[in-house]
């Protein structure tokens, strides 16, 4: 006969349902059965699982093998805890889901009743042939395999047999569809492995009257060989786009049977719009209303403290699930992204209403960042919840147009794009608090040590968004950053007036980059000196006005983060005035907020030292959207 023996390289999928009656919603634990002796059609043959110790391969498993969704090996929303083979020929595991966004998704759904399924991933590496009596299929009995994940899916291919057949292929090349039924001769040899014969015909039969012989190894092999080429070209032009999402997409072409011409149609759709990973873990609303960073800062100046650890055992655990999630390392102990979002409403105790100012309204941690942030008035992007390095699209040159004659076409000429790309970069910033404040538990202290620390990594992230140095891992600031327009008071310096203001202004137009949100920003020195400096000699009028759009009708703001120490020539103490698009300022963000609690440095005070570290980074888009006079004199 010809030989059918399976691919041992390709991996097999069957499905099966939950055992419902095992979910253990506190342990986040659910028993399944993986694997059964039900019989499934292959390419190959009907396809029978021996399951016995001796026949299936369990370390794989045993060793913490990974729960994931669909067989997308990058979707990983558990572990397998536990294998074992029942006396009724079933392979069951024990599964214990995550705490991630997405596995928590899915371990609702297990609750919910909505996801029943499973399906397991394996390797054959013996087979017998067996001649069915009667009128009873031909199998190909798996003797010795190998499982290696298992999976929760969505859609089994066949309900009628009490367990499931995935329908959802691996990210290696997957089987080919099985053919169609074809004409068997009738006395084949049904003995395996294969005999010696030559290879794609049927050995001689004892029988004269032998059926139609039919190359069945050679059709198979196309087929192997046409679907192994079409995956391997989707992979490739997946992984050369990978940044659009290319990957996952080739996945899902696999899948679904797409064409290499319509998986580059997906991934053009998809180019500009794939979202951040989620560095979220999947905290429900009252879990992180009951996360308190008091406590948590207690244990970390408390490490010997069994109490304090005890009571902080809940923002602990978060705290190492985030840091699984965000694939960081924390110096102390992370806070999650999920609490950093925390809605926080003014007048509401349970919700720390009490220590949120009525001219603040911060609707979370991250809000607090921004409303101590004057630039966020000026209306600074600021992107958070980021995840990996980031690129964002810029233009860097416009089309050109052409008058033409009838009948002439115009010359060519295209718009030029660039990227200004984000990669974290750690800002540290410190605070000090007593111990007897870290014994707190009310809602107003865990207010009042959020904002704190709020604050004190806002006054860094501002300082360098707008001075910094763009050295020693220190992101560049917009004063320090090549292109933006320049306005010079003198070799020395100079006392800025209303045409220092206006001059300004005209660079950012000249520019054609005066759109959007448009503002000044300045110190206090400067503002000082504007006040009391006259526009003109006849109007009476100063340069600083009155009202929230004090300079020119623009919204100005004033931080003592724009410097007041520059030099040049001989002049000293000199101060910076900015004006540009504020909108093309960005501040990325990435998930979680790293506590140290140093409990030795202050401790004859009976006082902790906080550090609170920020993954960040700052980029002007657009350089020729800020102008900058960098000499103004202010004394």
């Amino acid at each position: 006969m010809p030989n059918r023996k399976p691919d041992t390289k390709t991996p097999e999928y069957r499905s099966a349902s939950f055992t419902r009656e095992a979910v253990d919603a506190e342990a986040r634990t659910a028993e399944l059965a993986f694997a059964t002796t039900a019989p499934v059609e292959r390419y190959f043959g009907m396809e029978v699982l021996e399951i016995s110790e001796n026949s299936m391969r369990t370390a794989r498993l045993q060793d913490g093998a990974a729960l994931l969704l669909d067989h997308d090996w990058r979707e990983q929303i558990g572990v397998v805890e536990d294998v074992k083979i029942g006396s009724d020929q079933v392979a069951r595991a024990q599964v214990r889901f995550g705490r991630g966004a997405r596995a928590e998704e899915i371990w609702q759904d297990v609750l919910d009743g909505i996801r029943r399924h499973v399906s397991v991933g394996y390797r054959i590496h013996a087979v017998e042939e067996r001649r069915g009596e009667g009128n009873a299929p031909d199998e190909i009995r798996v003797t010795d395999w190998e499982p290696f994940e298992i999976s929760i899916v969505s859609v089994p291919a066949d309900h009628t047999a009490g367990v499931g057949r995935s329908q959802e292929p691996a990210p290696a090349a997957p089987n080919p569809p099985a053919a169609a039924p074809e004409p068997k001769p009738e006395h084949e040899d049904r003995t395996m492995p294969e005999q010696n014969t030559p290879a794609g015909t049927a050995p001689a039969s004892d029988d004269s009257t032998r059926g139609v012989e039919i190359d069945r190894d050679s059709i198979h092999n196309e087929g192997r060989e046409a679907e192994r080429t079409r995956v391997s070209e989707l992979m490739k032009l997946g992984q050369s786009y990978s940044r659009f999402g290319g990957e996952k997409l080739a996945q899902e072409a696999i899948q679904r049977g797409d064409s290499v011409d319509q998986l580059r149609e997906a991934i053009l759709q998809n180019a500009g719009s794939k979202p951040a990973p989620d560095p979220e873990i999947g905290m429900s609303r009252q879990e992180t209303e009951q996360f308190s960073v008091v406590r948590l800062l207690n244990a970390l100046a408390n490490p010997t403290d069994h109490r304090a650890r005890e009571s902080a055992a809940f923002e602990l655990e978060a705290s190492r699930a985030a840091a699984e999630q965000t694939k960081r390392e924390a110096r102390g102990a992370l806070v999650p992204h999920d609490v950093l979002k925390r809605e926080l409403v003014a007048g509401t105790d349970s919700k720390g209403g009490d220590t949120v100012a009525e001219d603040l309204l911060a609707g979370s941690f991250i809000d607090l960042l921004r409303n101590r942030m004057v630039l966020s008035n000026l209306g600074v992007q600021m992107l958070g919840g980021l995840s990996g390095n980031v690129a964002i699209p810029k233009q860097t040159g416009g089309a050109t147009a052409y008058w033409v004659e009838e009948g002439n076409s115009p010359s060519g000429s295209e718009q030029a794009f660039g990227q200004v790309a984000l990669e974290p970069k750690t800002v540290a910033a410190r605070t000090q608090m007593s111990r007897r404040l870290l014994l707190q538990s009310s809602i107003a202290m865990e207010g009042f040590v959020r904002n704190d620390l709020a604050t004190v990594l806002a006054l860094e992230l501002e300082r360098a968004a707008i001075n910094g140095s763009g050295s020693n891992e220190e992101p560049e600031g917009v004063l320090n950053t090549t292109g933006i327009g320049s306005v010079v008071g003198g070799d020395n310096g100079g006392e800025p007036d209303w045409d220092d203001i206006v001059a300004l202004e005209t660079k950012v137009a000249v520019a054609n980059a005066a759109v959007g949100n448009l503002g000044y920003l300045t110190n206090a020195a400067v503002r000082g000196k504007l006040l009391t400096t006259r526009r003109d000699s006849g109007s009476g009028q100063m340069v600083w006005a009155d009202g929230e759009t004090p300079l020119r009708g623009y919204r100005s703001e004033v931080t003592n983060a724009v410097p007041s120490n520059l030099t040049k020539g001989t002049g000293e103490d000199l101060s910076a005035i900015l004006f540009g698009n504020w909108t093309d300022l960005l501040v990325g963000m990435w998930g979680g907020l790293d506590l140290q609690v140093d409990p030795y440095s202050a401790g004859n005070s009976g006082s902790v030292i906080v550090r609170v570290f920020q993954d960040a980074d700052i980029a002007v888009r657009h350089a020729e959207s800020f102008a900058a006079m960098k000499d103004a004199i202010t004394s």
